[in-house]
């Protein structure tokens, strides 16, 4: 080693060792009230140049072997975040009371206690997750005491990268993924669609015989890695049908895109129409006809099978949606998005607006759930709406359906939702529709619904009845967001996807 590289060496070491130590004086002077010291500094040895992103603090009553689980929906963990812009490796950062938090406002009330605590930097490249994306920084669990006296300062330390996990292929359950010339010319970056293929005991037999394909589409949170799940895999037969499942991945940064075209998220409906569903049937040997392109999902993906088979009815053979996230904006989660005065987190008579129940008691409520992502920043399911549904606002991100601090509704923003109002798209487009929608149009739900989502599904249902449509839809009794998918509903819709394949392969079809 020459001498100027030991000099640098040195340098680097003293940086290191003494810089966080005269670090540690500055963030005891600056604890908060509660007697919490704490930094973040991202690791020289790993962190080659500056970084931005939104910084995040987690403290947990358990330790996190690995990287810090996302945040629940019901009691989280309390977390704080703060934006931080070209971020320099082994400059620390205090965390004080400017971090937003959630369930409390800032760190200064943290009861006192014991907790893990464990910091983030994300940096927004892939997934909707805002801990676990590929590339973001992360530290190990530290211990912490908080209310105690003469606390030593804590630095956590950004010396960990987290990596997605590789898909695992067996025999029959492969990894598709192709570059979407569409959404990366969007984004002016290399985008992947992807998806789980599973494939039918017979298809290693025959290398000639070419099968129909059931197109997935998972709910929030959810992605085409569910295609190894033993549920999954069975579905490769509907009654005596042999099929390629093919389980589509809809996570991206804002959440989930829901196969529709959108100014925030780019054209995920046509690069899967015109893109990826091509790339898949020269690769699988699926059959290139509509009647053999059966499309179907739950809650977020319930909306996006429904959205896909309205918006494209010569591209997919037959809808079966369960559960489907908002079709009919009149009833948002039980507020209308059309009406004036509306407000997301207060209804008519001024109480809290529920967003979640259990049976016909509520747990979840619109107010908290809001301040929540406001703290995430990102990837949260109220925000995925407005990412896919609104225009960019004026700093290029997607435009506010509700004031994050009074919770009124912008109405101008509303009337740009109507676009992806599915009962809209139906009403408005009936003449052309119809005829390619006869016998395709398959909808389930329970009239308990856990998320308020039975009221648009009835008022869809009304609608297509109005309209003299075939459609089924079908409101279970005292059925919620789970328990509508069970058994017999399953088996009814195998029966019927059957019916749907055999009928598509009669020489006279017109499907």
């Amino acid at each position: 080693m020459s001498k100027i590289a030991k000099s640098l060496l040195a340098i680097v070491v003293l940086v290191l060792v003494i810089f966080p130590a005269e670090y540690n004086q500055k963030a005891k002077a600056q604890g908060t009230k509660n007697g919490l010291s704490l930094s973040v500094i991202l690791d020289p040895k790993i962190a080659r140049s500056s970084m931005s992103g939104r910084m995040f603090l987690v403290l947990a009553k358990s330790e996190s072997k690995g990287i810090t689980p996302e945040p629940r929906w019901v009691d989280p963990d309390p977390f704080f975040g703060l934006d931080v812009l070209n971020l320099k490796p082994g400059e620390p950062i205090l965390i004080d009371n400017k971090w937003q938090g959630f369930p409390l406002e800032n760190i200064g009330k943290i009861p006192p206690g014991s907790y893990w605590a464990s910091a983030i930097l994300d940096l927004n490249k892939a997934s909707r997750k805002i801990f676990s994306s590929e590339g973001n920084y992360f530290s190990k669990c530290v211990k912490v005491e908080v209310g105690g006296k003469n606390q030593t300062p804590t630095n956590l330390v950004l010396d960990q990268v987290f990596h997605e996990p590789q898909f695992p292929e067996t025999e029959l359950v492969k990894l598709a993924q192709m570059e979407s010339k569409l959404l990366s010319k969007f984004h002016g970056r290399k985008i992947m669609l992807r998806a789980g293929v599973a494939l039918p005991q017979s298809y290693n037999n025959n290398k000639d015989r070419k099968y129909p394909g059931i197109y997935e589409v998972p709910g929030f949170g959810g992605n085409h890695f569910a295609a190894l799940s033993s549920p999954a895999r069975g579905k490769t037969m509907v009654e005596t049908e042999e099929v390629i499942h093919i389980m589509l991945d809809p996570d991206c940064p804002l959440g989930h895109h829901v196969f529709a075209d959108s100014a925030n998220n780019g054209p995920w409906g046509k690069a899967l129409t015109e893109e990826f569903i091509p790339f898949l049937e020269k690769e699988f040997r699926l059959i290139p006809q509509s009647w053999a392109r059966l499309v179907t999902g739950h809650s977020s993906g319930g909306w996006s099978s429904l959205w896909l088979q309205v918006k494209y009815p010569n591209v997919f053979g037959g809808v079966w949606s369960t559960a489907p996230d908002p079709v009919d904006f009149r009833d948002f989660q039980k507020i209308n998005l059309y009406a004036s005065n509306q407000n997301m987190f207060k209804d008519e008579k001024g109480q809290d607006r529920p967003i979640g129940r259990k049976g016909d008691t509520p747990f979840l409520f619109y107010k908290p759930f809001s301040d929540m992502e406001s703290v995430m920043g990102r990837g949260g399911q109220l925000g995925s709406f407005e990412a896919v549904f609104s225009e960019k606002d004026s700093q290029g991100n997607p435009k506010k359906l509700w004031d994050r601090k009074t919770g009124v509704v912008d109405n101008s923003t509303s009337e740009n939702w109507k676009k992806y109002d599915i009962r809209l798209l139906v009403e408005n487009n009936k003449d052309a529709l119809f005829g390619k929608l006869k016998g395709k149009i398959h909808v389930y739900m329970g009239d308990k619904d856990t998320f308020y989502l039975e009221g648009a599904t009835r008022l869809l249902g009304d609608t297509l009845k109005k309209l003299g449509s075939d459609a089924t839809v079908v409101l279970f009794a005292g059925k919620d967001h789970s328990s509508v998918l069970d058994a017999e509903l399953r088996t009814r819709i195998n029966k019927e996807m059957a019916q749907a394949l055999q009928k598509g392969k009669q020489p006279n079809s017109n499907r």
